[in-house]
């Protein structure tokens, strides 16, 4: 049996679509065997995004105990697309993200890059994720090249986060995850990828996109009423009462990242309306240094019984 790699999925897409066409039947998106499964066993896997033509890249994804691919791989793997067409020179200031639908880790993401401009300071691009049922990630960046200009700080680390990687420890996949604070519309969490990424601050700005998605929903729906009724016995669950997802997610580059140190993610709710929640967190190096600001706008729906 020929080996699970994207370039073998794609030449099988397009020989059953060829074969449709010939036979003039409905052609209907391919769903892979049973078994269909991608082995990524590191961070380094995961962003070893295969070239399809210009501008096109594919990546794979391992499976995930909630069923969707984990938001902050597509983000991190999007970073990654829009890495290659760029000069080493700029490095990513900021990016905004689209959440469009929950992906699928049994078949490839095809990330589609679209060069809106090359400037002499700044570079802009955009990228849309798609996997057999439509677009999963509509995500625009922008890079800059290094400018030696004032650099005024003025966000403080918390003074009650302990020392880098403390706290409960609650690791997942490749994420290194370590609670120190939780509670209502705020939480402030140590994370890091576990692999060694190295030097490298395109990888160590994947890293930290990669990471990024992992908690500002804790600290949105810890202001529901009907979540803290749950939490504080009131009501016995609420798993099932509720549709949550991210919505929208933007990150700004302030200063470059130290590499493979834990990272501290800070985040605030600002409250909730529609159906919707957000919240805004700041992320500092384990020396004080505020090196980013993440923003997500969340859904979170009561079912309607």
């Amino acid at each position: 049996m020929a080996p699970k790699t994207p370039t073998n999925y794609f030449l099988v897409q397009r020989a059953m679509m060829e074969a449709c066409i010939e036979a003039a039947i409905e052609i209907k998106p391919w769903e892979g065997p049973p078994d269909m499964a991608w082995e990524v066993d590191d961070f380094a896997t995961l962003l070893a995004l295969e070239a399809h033509g210009p501008d096109v890249f594919v990546g794979i994804s391992p499976t995930y105990p909630w069923g969707r691919v984990y938001g902050g791989q597509v983000v991190a793997q999007a970073l990654r697309a829009t890495q290659a067409t760029v000069d080493e020179d700029y490095q990513v200031h900021s990016l905004h993200a689209y959440f469009i639908r929950g992906g699928t880790s049994d078949e490839p993401i095809r990330y589609e890059v679209d060069r809106i401009r090359n400037g002499r300071s700044f570079v802009t691009r955009r990228v849309v994720a798609r996997q057999s049922e439509g677009a999963i990630l509509n995500l625009a960046c922008s890079f800059q090249v290094r400018e030696e200009q004032a650099d005024v700080q003025e966000s403080q680390l918390p003074d009650d986060v302990g020392e880098p990687g403390s706290g409960t420890v609650e690791d997942w996949e490749m994420l290194g995850r370590r609670v120190v604070h939780q509670s209502i519309g705020r939480s402030a969490i140590w994370l890091r990828v576990l692999d060694q990424v190295g030097q490298d601050p395109n990888l160590q700005a994947c890293a930290l996109a990669y990471a990024s998605d992992d908690i500002p929903m804790n600290a949105v729906q810890s202001n529901h009423p009907r979540v803290k009724a749950t939490r504080d016995g009131s009501l016995p669950t609420y798993e099932d009462d509720f549709v949550w997802t991210s919505l929208d997610h933007s990150i700004w580059f302030h200063r470059p990242l130290p590499p493979d140190q834990w990272l501290l993610h800070h985040h605030r709710s600002h409250g909730l309306a529609n159906a919707r929640g957000l919240a805004v967190g700041e992320v500092f190096a384990p020396s004080g240094v505020h090196v980013a600001t993440v923003a997500q706008e969340v859904l979170i729906r009561e079912r309607i019984n």
